[in-house]
Parts: C-alpha cells; sequence; structure tokens
C-alpha cells in the first residue's frame, strides 16, 4: 500500500511545486498564463479527450454510462447548494457565486487524474477519468460561462434569458466540450481513424497530463491566500464530502465495486482551477475560491492517501 501511495501522489504534487516554484519566483509569469491555458484547453486536453473515448470499444464505452450518470449527479449536487450558499449567505454577486461553485464542484481531474488512477488501479482506469472530465466539461463549465458571459454582457436590449442562451452557445463550441461528445459518436459508429491522425492527436493529447499538473501551481501561485471558515468548509466539502457523497450514491445505483473505487476517488481529487481560470477572464475573482484551491491541493495530500487506503477496505 505505501508504494501505491507513493507513486501515485509523489508524481502529481511534484508537478504542482514545479509549478508553483515557477510562478512564486517569476521564471514564468504567473500573471499572463493565458498561452499555456489556451494550450491545454484548445488542444492538448480537448485531443486526449477525443482520442481516449473514440479508441474506446463501444461496448466498454456503454460500461461506463452509469460512472457518467454518477459523476453528473455529484457535480450538479455540489454546484447547486455552493452556488446558492455564496449568494445567500456569502452575499457575493452571480459571477463571483459561479465561479466558487466551479470551484469545488469540478475536481482537478484534467491534472491529476489520469496520473493518479493509473498508478494505483492501472491504465484501465483511464476511461473513467475521460468520462469525469468529460461530464464535468458539459454539466457544470457550461452552466458557469454562462453565468460568467450573461453578467458581463453590455447588450441591454436582450433579455435575460436571451443572453444565457447566447452565453449556453458560446459554452458548448468551445472544443472542451464538443470534443468528448464527438469522440462518444465515432467510438458508436466504429470509425477508425488513419495512423498518423491518430498518433499526431495522441502527441497533443500525451502533453495533458504536465501542462495541466504545471499550470495548477502556475495558477496557484498567484493567488491570494487567506483562512477563513469558509475555506475550510469549502475542502471539507470537497476533500471529503463530495468523494463520501460519490460512495454512496455509487452504492445505491449499483456500481461495480471496480468502477466505485475509481468514481470515488476521481471525485475526492482537490478543487479544479477551471473556476479560477474562467473567473480571471471575467474579473470574477473570490478570494474564498482562490483560496480553497490552494487550501484543498495541500491537504488532498493526505485526504487522497486517506481515501485509497479505504477504497482498498470497500468490498
Amino acid at each position: 500500500m505505501a508504494g501505491i501511495l507513493i507513486n501515485s501522489l509523489v508524481p502529481i504534487f511534484v508537478g504542482l511545486l514545479l509549478g508553483f516554484g515557477a510562478g512564486l519566483f517569476k521564471i514564468v509569469d504567473n500573471k499572463d498564463v493565458k498561452g499555456l491555458v489556451t494550450f491545454l484547453m484548445t488542444f492538448a486536453l480537448p485531443c486526449s479527450l477525443f482520442v481516449t473515448i473514440a479508441r474506446t470499444p463501444h461496448e466498454l464505452l456503454l460500461g461506463q454510462a452509469k460512472a457518467a450518470i454518477v459523476l453528473a449527479i455529484v457535480y450538479v449536487a455540489v454546484y447547486v447548494p455552493t452556488y446558492l450558499v455564496s449568494r445567500t449567505l456569502g452575499k457575493d454577486n452571480d459571477a463571483n457565486s459561479a465561479v466558487s461553485a466551479l470551484t469545488l464542484a469540478f475536481p482537478n481531474s484534467a491534472a491529476v487524474g489520469f496520473p493518479l488512477l493509473r498508478a494505483a488501479y492501472g491504465p484501465q482506469s483511464s476511461v473513467t477519468v475521460v468520462i469525469a472530465i468529460a461530464m464535468g466539461a458539459v454539466t457544470v463549465t457550461p452552466a458557469t460561462l454562462a453565468v460568467l458571459e450573461s453578467t458581463t454582457s453590455t447588450d441591454t436590449t436582450l433579455s435575460r434569458a436571451s443572453h444565457i442562451r447566447i452565453a449556453l452557445w458560446k459554452a458548448c463550441s468551445k472544443p472542451v466540450f464538443w470534443s468528448p461528445v464527438l469522440g462518444v459518436v465515432a467510438a458508436v459508429v466504429g470509425i477508425h481513424m488513419p495512423t498518423y491522425l491518430d498518433s499526431s492527436l495522441k502527441i497533443l493529447g500525451n502533453a495533458t497530463e504536465g501542462t495541466a499538473l504545471f499550470v495548477t501551481g502556475l495558477i496557484a501561485s498567484a493567488q491570494r491566500f487567506s483562512v477563513s471558515w469558509g475555506v475550510g468548509w469549502a475542502v471539507l466539502g470537497k476533500n471529503v464530502i463530495q468523494p463520501a457523497l460519490c460512495l454512496a450514491v455509487a452504492l445505491l445505483l449499483g456500481m461495480p465495486m471496480e468502477q466505485t473505487r475509481w468514481v470515488v476517488l476521481l471525485c475526492a481529487i482537490p478543487c479544479g482551477f477551471f473556476g479560477i481560470l474562467f473567473g480571471e477572464s471575467f474579473k470574477a475573482t473570490p478570494e474564498v475560491a482562490s483560496s480553497s484551491l490552494i487550501a484543498s491541493t495541500v491537504v488532498g495530500i493526505f485526504t487522497l492517501a486517506g481515501w485509497i487506503v479505504l477504497l482498498s477496505h470497500v468490498h
């Protein structure tokens, strides 16, 4: 067990620390990460999502249906209450509330999911990581972008509903949204890509893990950090309550135990950087979200180890 913990967690936090150190010591500009993020979100991650799903046999992909349902339920079940609490108790605006909700609801699966699950459970778990990223990309991510777009629009001739429809369309037009959908279509139809095309997409996709880890550390190094009750509750909710909720939903739906371990560990991954990233583009950077990202990642060293041990005893 000690070997599994070391092999699965150390490489992840080395990548995060390299990015954090590069930003902290100004080796890389942590205030302007647009180029790296554009590469990750527009090229590397969509290629990884598409290739992994498109390569998955039809029958195996259908076997991920319960995982997709469980993850969608858990993401939304965390996103909506977080948004409402931020708006009511936190007295925050729509944009900041949406950023905080996405930060907590959508784990940093793009950076941590692949290396963590491969080390803990083997390469066969990779398709579930892709499903986890894809479900976040088609549920809570478009909702956040829609809120951000609608709250910053200067066109006063359109109704609130029209603003949201336009914003949703913009969100759904992004590669990180439609690439997994296209991958599902390719897998179901049975499209066989030429070797040169498959290899080209794979080369870009292979850059996802390292880039995502480095960018997460880089973004974290530029964020404000403060300790508060809100941050404490956020870390508890993300690192403990969300995976516990996932375990309960998975058991309720009768998911196979092996797959249950995969989705629960994915939900135990610390806060994702998508919320902070999108928020910066719209000048919505709530301190509770940035502080939660940093605190959740640090505490995740211990909580991820705890969940790996706990899941090994769940039968």
